[in-house]
């Protein structure tokens, strides 16, 4: 299992995420470029220029024509995945910590930060003409004071619903028409990190700053199962085989800046798999020279890929070996 190595970002990756049909790889760093490659060889496509700040969250739509980032210099950008070009540029009072897409595709939920007096807000804005997006949310509420600052965002199925992960470690459920809160959950806590939705989007995978990653049922809210590990979790995500190989792969390691004075043992910056049912570990794969800050599966679930401190994207493809893998139990 000889990983891809993509070098095309200067700084520490934030985000990395696979289109639908997994044939592109998007990155976002603390550098402004966010880059797309091939998922196959690892060709680096293009890059998409404009941002004057760190890209904090990325996500791409459905059918990749349309490419959202938020970014520290306190835009979302909408990109043209094709051509490169910025189609629109929101401006925000705060940076912009969570973008996603709706699963139609039509709408967007994005997070912004509290800072500089202003409050962090969950905001939705419609994107169903990408080239002259009204800046005015549909929907608009205050996430702070009540609140902990919310970090990363999703949408429930049917579009009916947010979920908003928080700085506190608790998980807020929002009607997407009211702007009300529908369900907290409170299981972690610090901060939490990275949400991903199950393949079939019934579960949320959650990673916490506390050391540990979550299943959660999304409807309920309903905490499932609890992954524990030794050191903050970055980011998690689930096997999209999971009838087959119930597979969760959690990405993490120390706080960058803590690297050098807490452990004398090197690195621990592995990717660790367990075992979605029984929460055992059952395997790690090495690789990074520092955290990982992002993790996720190939949505055919035959390899992964992560992005960590050190600023490479790897992609690994699985051996036969790891579907040869059974749990005795």
């Amino acid at each position: 299992m000889k990983p891809l190595m993509l070098q095309g970002h200067e700084r520490s990756i934030t985000k990395i995420l696979f289109n639908r049909e997994g044939d592109l790889l998007f990155s976002a760093s603390k550098d402004p470029k966010p880059n797309v490659w091939y998922s196959i060889n690892g060709e680096r496509l293009g890059t998409y220029d404009g941002h004057s700040g760190a890209v904090w969250s990325i996500d791409i739509k459905w059918d990749s024509s349309l490419f959202i980032t938020g970014s520290a210099d306190q835009t979302m950008r909408i990109w043209d995945v094709e051509t490169g070009s910025s189609l629109a540029n929101l401006e925000m009072k705060t940076s912009v910590r969570g973008v996603n897409f709706s699963y139609s595709g039509t709408m967007i939920a994005y997070t912004t930060d509290k800072m500089m007096g202003h409050n962090s807000e969950l905001s939705i804005v419609d994107v169903r003409e990408p080239n002259n997006v009204d800046a005015t949310p549909i929907m608009k509420t205050q996430v702070t004071p009540s609140n902990a600052k919310a970090l990363s965002v999703l949408w429930g199925p049917l579009d009916e619903y947010v979920v908003t992960g928080h700085e506190d470690g608790c998980i807020i459920k929002w009607d997407m028409r009211t702007g009300k809160k529908m369900e907290v959950g409170q299981e972690h806590t610090k901060q939490i990190k990275d949400m991903q939705l199950s393949h079939d989007g019934m579960m949320l995978i959650t990673a916490s700053k506390d050391s540990t990653a979550r299943l959660w049922d999304l409807a309920t809210l309903e905490p499932l199962k609890v992954y524990k590990t030794d050191r903050p979790v970055n980011s998690a995500a689930v096997s999209p085989l999971v009838d087959t190989y119930p597979h969760v792969v959690l990405g993490g390691g120390q706080e960058a800046m803590d690297v050098t004075t807490t452990s004398s043992r090197i690195g621990k910056f592995d990717a660790r798999f367990f075992h979605l049912v029984f929460e055992d570990e059952f395997a790690r794969v090495k690789g990074h020279f520092g955290p990982i800050n992002s993790i996720s599966f190939h949505p055919n679930g035959r390899g992964y890929a992560s992005g960590g401190e050190d600023g490479y994207v790897r992609v690994h493809v699985f051996d036969d070996a790891y579907y040869q893998f059974k749990f005795d139990f």
